[in-house]
């Protein structure tokens, strides 16, 4: 029973994020396309600023999965020494 909840909690979320945001190379992001600003200085060098506009990073998923993994296989500590 809890499994089948959380199996459904997180369809629930990878729907909100698949159908309200745009998975681009970095991350998830609320535009499709990156704010750049693209320019060539007066040497004649190709320059492109982007902002950092996603909601979040592909490190960012990863840290927090790694996080979850640690809380599931964390084992109980065993009392130590004398425990009467």
């Amino acid at each position: 029973m809890l499994c089948t909840r959380m199996i459904k909690i997180i369809f629930l979320i990878f729907i909100t994020f698949f159908f309200s945001a745009c998975f681009n190379k970095h991350g998830i992001s609320a535009k499709y396309y990156s704010e750049c600003e693209e320019y060539y200085d007066l040497q004649g060098y190709y320059h492109k600023k982007c902002g950092d506009d996603d909601i979040v990073t592909y490190k960012q998923i990863g840290e927090a999965t790694d996080k979850v993994v640690d809380a599931w296989t964390k084992k109980k500590e065993q009392p130590q020494g004398n425990v009467w």
